[in-house]
């Protein structure tokens, strides 16, 4: 038997697809405090288990799988477009597959829409019951309502009906962006996605002898190893520096480091690399969020994985891609290195000026460009301190300008200097660990 915290997400992830759960309800069927209870269904959402939804509750949905993550539940939708359900709420665990505007003729409109898409249309009763008798979902833009027989039908199909203030093209809009979020995600590594699983992993048992570390060092040839104790939770770390002068007999428990640093299987791999490289870790535990040991992850699967994915195409252009796209070689030298860019529209903010995290991600790039030209190797950020930075219009062009101060085998310090017309509008200092390729 696991803690009540456990038995709650098991409880959640036995119930059917579509079934209404509520903080009230699990307290009284589980025997549990409504507090226990709603922080379980709290990371059963932050799972993908459940999903709450204004005016409707929580509902129990189909788990995403990273490859599908493209694809919107129906109640993803809700929340996004800020609706409110009409019908068939029974269907709004359903992903969506696509959507179609429906801003053309009746006979024209349902040939598009098809089932498991979701037609986007204004005051049209007829369009809504087509398109729930073809298996599509329906979005009402306008904030305009249906007819009852439409709403009935769509809870016998179990298909959503919904309705939202906003207009057609406003919606498309934000649905579109939710997914190219949604792609982006998609795109970031997670700790879970390389880790070494639990029953594959080398750990000790803080009752073992020392011998055992001896043991798992011939044959993995590492020098750290997690302790857990009889739950298997992570309470130390034995490494090589622990050992030294200490009797093969003696307990793993009194010759190890207590409180070792760990991630979860939800850490991106980028926050696992730089706590790997800064502090000189070879192997981290990987834990659940009861701190039990699900697996292990070393620096060597860190630093391959993240080569692997710098040749992978993204599908998503964040803002690091914007600017890496943009920054190019002006002028290069043994003395210097200078850089150009021009201020895209995706690169400023509400006020139409360079926005400061650009800025930010322009000195990251230029220095990692110009110390991969000096260095064959990559950089971990451990500081950037931005002195100022001027206000920069839109479609202005830049000069990047940056300098090594110091270099090291393994730290770098570079002086960043941004130029608009001659005239200086940003200065700022970085700070970084070098990986050797």
């Amino acid at each position: 038997m696991g803690t009540k915290h456990e038995q709650i997400l098991s409880f959640i992830e036995s119930l059917s697809v579509g079934n209404k759960i509520s903080v009230r309800q699990i307290a009284k069927e589980l025997n549990v405090s409504e507090g226990t209870a709603y922080r379980a269904i709290k990371e059963a959402e932050n799972e993908g288990l459940v999903s709450t939804i204004e005016r409707v509750g929580t509902i129990r949905i189909e788990r995403k799988q990273k490859e599908n993550f493209e694809r919107l539940t129906f109640a993803e939708v809700i929340s996004i477009v800020d609706g409110q359900v009409l019908g068939g709420r029974e269907g709004l665990y359903k992903t969506l597959n696509r959507f179609v505007i429906g801003a053309m003729k009746l006979d024209a409109m349902m040939r598009y829409t098809e089932k498991d898409s979701l037609l986007i249309v204004g005051n049209r009763i007829k369009a809504h019951e087509l398109a729930i008798q073809a298996g599509a979902a329906v979005l009402i833009t306008g904030g305009f309502d249906t007819e009852e027989h439409v709403k009935k039908l769509a809870d016998e199909k179990e298909l959503p009906i919904m309705s939202t203030s906003y207009d057609t093209f406003t919606v498309a809009a934000m649905i579109n962006r939710a997914i190219y979020d949604q792609l982006i995600k998609k795109e970031i590594v997670l700790v879970g996605d390389i880790y070494t699983p639990f029953e594959d992993a080398y750990y000790l048992k803080a009752k073992d002898r020392l011998e055992r570390w001896y043991q798992f060092n011939e044959e993995t040839t590492h020098s750290r190893y997690p302790v857990v104790d009889e739950n298997n939770r992570v309470t130390g770390m034995v490494t090589s520096k622990d050992v030294i002068g200490k009797e093969k007999s003696s307990l793993i428990e009194k010759v190890m480091t207590k409180n070792p640093m760990t991630v979860q299987t939800k850490t991106s791999l980028a926050y696992a690399a730089h706590m790997m490289v800064w502090e000189g870790i070879e192997i981290m535990p990987v834990v659940d969020t009861h701190h039990k040991l699900t697996g292990l992850i070393s620096r060597q699967d860190v630093l391959k994985a993240l080569q692997y994915i710098q040749r992978q195409p993204q599908i998503g252009e964040t803002i690091d891609d914007i600017v890496s796209s943009r920054l190019e070689i002006g002028e290069e030298s043994n003395n210097k290195t200078i850089y150009h860019a021009e201020i895209t529209p995706q690169m400023t903010n509400q006020l139409g000026t360079l926005s400061y995290g650009v800025f930010t991600s322009i000195v990251t790039e230029s220095s990692s460009r110009l110390l991969r030209h000096y260095k064959k190797g990559d950089l971990v950020v451990e500081n950037i301190s931005i002195y100022f930075i001027k206000p920069v219009q839109l479609e202005s062009k830049l000069e990047v300008r940056p300098r090594i101060l110091e270099v090291g085998r393994k730290f770098a310090k570079v002086d960043v200097e941004v130029f608009n017309d001659r005239t200086l509008v940003g200065k700022a200092l970085l700070m970084a660990q070098l990986i050797d390729r």
